[in-house]
Formats: C-alpha cells, sequence, structure tokens
C-alpha cells in the first residue's frame, strides 16, 4: 500500500500540473473569444459571417479530432471513467490526453456550453492508469492509480480537493474502498498543491456578505430543492432526447452537427457574448445577485437548451460547470420570488442561488455530498450547508420518485449501447 499511497501522490501531481495547464489555456481561450466577438461588432455583417465560420471551424476541428483520432474523448468523459472502473470499458490510451486537452480548448473555447471538468477527470484518469502500468501494476492497482487521477482531475478543475476525493468514492466508484479513499486522497492533496502554485489558492466564486437564513425561511429551502428535482428531470431527458435526435443522423458525418451547433454557437456569441462558454460567469454573476429579474427567465431558458445542445456537438467537454450555472440562476430566480411574495421576511436571492448550485447538481448526477462539498468549497463559506441539506433531501427524491435515472448512468447505458 506503501508504494500506491506514493505513485497516488506523483498521479494527483502530474494530473494537477497537466489539469491546471488546461484552466490556463481555457481561460486564455475565453480572452480571445471575448475579442473576436469586439472585433466583430466593429464589422458589421463581415464580422458576424467571419464569427459564426470561426465558431462553427473550432467546433468542426474537435469534433474531427474525437471521431479521428479517440473516440472515447466525446462529451464528458465521465461515463468513460465510470464504465472502466466497473469493467465494462477498456481503459483509454494515451492519445485520449491531447485530444481532449486540445478539443476541450477549441470546443468550450468556442463557447459552447460545455464544462472543464469533464476533460480534467478523463485527463486525470488517463494519466492514473499510464502510470499504474508504466510501473508494471496489476489491473487491480492500476484502477485505483486511475480512480485517485480522476479525482484529482475534478478537484483541480474546481479548486476543490475534497469534493475531487468524494466525487470518486460517491460516483464514480459508487461504495467506499479503503484503498480507493487512501488514493484519492492523496492524489486530490498533491494536485492542489501544484495547482495552486499555478493558478492560485482563491475559491473560485466570491460570494456578497450573508445572514444565515432566518427559521421562518427554512421551509422555503425544502420547495427550492422540489423545483431543482423537477427542472433536474427536464434537462436530464433534454440532454439524451438531443444525443439521440442526433444518433438519428448516423449517415451524416460527425461533424456537420457539431458545424451547426457550432453555428448557433456564434450567433448567440454575437448577440449574447455573456451567454457562451461554460457559464462559470453566469454563476458568480447570479451569486451576487446581479441580473435582472426580468432577463433572468429568458437567459435560464437559453442556458438550459444551449447546454443540452452542445453536449450533443460530440466535442471534449463536461456538464457540471453548466449545471451549476443553471442551477445558480434558478436559485436567484426562486430566491427573488420569494422576496416579491414574502416582503416581510429578511430574504437574500443570493443564498438561494448557492443552495440552487448544490440542489440542481444533486438532481441531475444524484451525488449529493459532491454537490455539498463542491459547492462549500468554491464558494469558500460552510454558512448555507444546513440549507444545502434540504435542499438536496428533496432535490434527490423527486427525480427518485419519477423513475428518472442520473444522467451519467443513463450516459454509461449509451455507452453500451452504441459499442
Amino acid at each position: 500500500m506503501t508504494v500506491l499511497a506514493t505513485l497516488a501522490l506523483l498521479v494527483g501531481a502530474v494530473a494537477g500540473l497537466v489539469c491546471a495547464l488546461f484552466r490556463l489555456a481555457l481561460q486564455r481561450a475565453d480572452v480571445l473569444r471575448a475579442a473576436a466577438i469586439d472585433w466583430a461588432h466593429g464589422h458589421s455583417l463581415a464580422g458576424f459571417v467571419l464569427l459564426v465560420g470561426a465558431c462553427a471551424f473550432a467546433a468542426v476541428a474537435a469534433a474531427w479530432l474525437v471521431r479521428r483520432f479517440s473516440p472515447h474523448a466525446s462529451g464528458s468523459g465521465i461515463p468513460h471513467v465510470e464504465a472502466v472502473l466497473h469493467g465494462q470499458a477498456a481503459p483509454a490510451p494515451f492519445v485520449l490526453l491531447p485530444v481532449k486537452f486540445v478539443g476541450g480548448c477549441l470546443a468550450i473555447g468556442s463557447g459552447l456550453a460545455l464544462g472543464r471538468e469533464g476533460p480534467s477527470v478523463q485527463m486525470g484518469a488517463a494519466l492514473g492508469h499510464l502510470f499504474g502500468d508504466a510501473f508494471r501494476r496489476d489491473w487491480a492497482d492500476c484502477r485505483v492509480l486511475l480512480a485517485a487521477g480522476a479525482g484529482a482531475g475534478l478537484a483541480t478543475a474546481f479548486n476543490a480537493p475534497m469534493a475531487g476525493a468524494v466525487f470518486v468514492l460517491e460516483e464514480l466508484v459508487q461504495k467506499f474502498e479503503h484503498r480507493i479513499a487512501i488514493a484519492a486522497l492523496a492524489a486530490s492533496s498533491t494536485a492542489i498543491a501544484v495547482a495552486h502554485l499555478i493558478l492560485g489558492d482563491a475559491p473560485d466564486f466570491q460570494l456578497p456578505a450573508l445572514a444565515y437564513p432566518a427559521p421562518a425561511i427554512g421551509p422555503m429551502f425544502f420547495v427550492l430543492g422540489v423545483v431543482c428535482g423537477a427542472v433536474a428531470v427536464a434537462y436530464n431527458r433534454a440532454v439524451l432526447a438531443t444525443l439521440a435526435a442526433v444518433d438519428l443522423m448516423r449517415g451524416l458525418p460527425a461533424e456537420t452537427c457539431a458545424a451547426a451547433i457550432g453555428a448557433a454557437t456564434g450567433v448567440i456569441a454575437w448577440f449574447g457574448p455573456e451567454c457562451v462558454g461554460g457559464g462559470d460567469n453566469l454563476t458568480q454573476t447570479a451569486l451576487l445577485g446581479a441580473p435582472h429579474l426580468f432577463v433572468l427567465p429568458y437567459l435560464l431558458q437559453l442556458r438550459f437548451w444551449f447546454g443540452a445542445l452542445s453536449y450533443a456537438a460530440g466535442t471534449p467537454g463536461g456538464l457540471f460547470a453548466p449545471l451549476l450555472a443553471l442551477g445558480a440562476q434558478l436559485g436567484l430566480l426562486y430566491g427573488a420570488g420569494c422576496g416579491l411574495a414574502f416582503p416581510d421576511l429578511p430574504i437574500q436571492p443570493q443564498a438561494f442561488a448557492v443552495v440552487g448550485m448544490a440542489a440542481f447538481f444533486a438532481g441531475v448526477v444524484r451525488a449529493p455530498l459532491t454537490g455539498l462539498v463542491l459547492v462549500t468549497e468554491m464558494t469558500g463559506s460552510a454558512l448555507l450547508l444546513l440549507p444545502m441539506l434540504a435542499a438536496c433531501f428533496t432535490a434527490m427524491l423527486i427525480p427518485t420518485l419519477m423513475g428518472d435515472a442520473p444522467l451519467y448512468e443513463a450516459l454509461r447505458a449509451r455507452l453500451r449501447f452504441l459499442r
């Protein structure tokens, strides 16, 4: 176990380096995209055509890399990692790493509503397995290192080391295994240590000064969980429906759908530059309570369908970051509505935005502990843990009663169906 723990520390350090560089590349891509949109607005129709064409080209290039070199790099990659850990698929070869890195930068950088965590988890998992092979460990040890690398990837993607370890046990292996727990904690710790040297150690999101919710507000968080659970069911079905629609066009090259979705991304970027991309800016804005109440419902609907459509493009990119943005917007909208309905209560809509992030994540992924720890680490505040527990309870209950499968479980089933 000592050798395995040492290797897990090494895997975490390398995964932290790779995934931190991936985050830096995406930040640079966001800056370039914003500059391109500003330039396009200064060139009227020609600028519009070039912007749409550039977004379509980037999506096509990402989809081509996936189809040509590493089909398992499509989408989040987390379902594939789960399939490998459950013995349902073979580990990904080395070529997945450059495809996931470059393809993810192209897809997310062009403005598709995809998250950085999916590529980070899959790249970390691939590195873990490669280290196991390099040091001639048996499959049992390689499996542990693969899981540990995946947790290190998530930890780096969101600057959330505990969430990375919890995610491995709750979602990836779905049971407590002592060897995996030790390795996941080791890998997440060194991944964050390395990432902090590159990215800094500040939480991903800043919160305004919040007061602990009054007891009279408590029941509202249970209702928020019901709302998040119902919307989570709709979102899961929307993602699966868009994927099924793309499956019906199997006769067409994969790049055709990517081109259409990329072009649509360019159109959205022209009219609403803040509406494209992973959504961290939208999450931060919601946590500050900035969006106007009249605009928020339309923004929520746009991101709902744009996220589902983006995932169907067949490019590398995850689901977590868009989910957190949707949850924050949904919580803020609900909190603002409660404030209007109960003006005598000290309601802070931003608190509902924080709780909405965890509740919507729990409703979609069915990993409530990961959601709780993730949101707490990303905001740097444990003030709302009790309201988050209440909302996650009902957000989990509603999809369960409706018989809706967790999203990653449904996506893993698609992998078996499409093989």
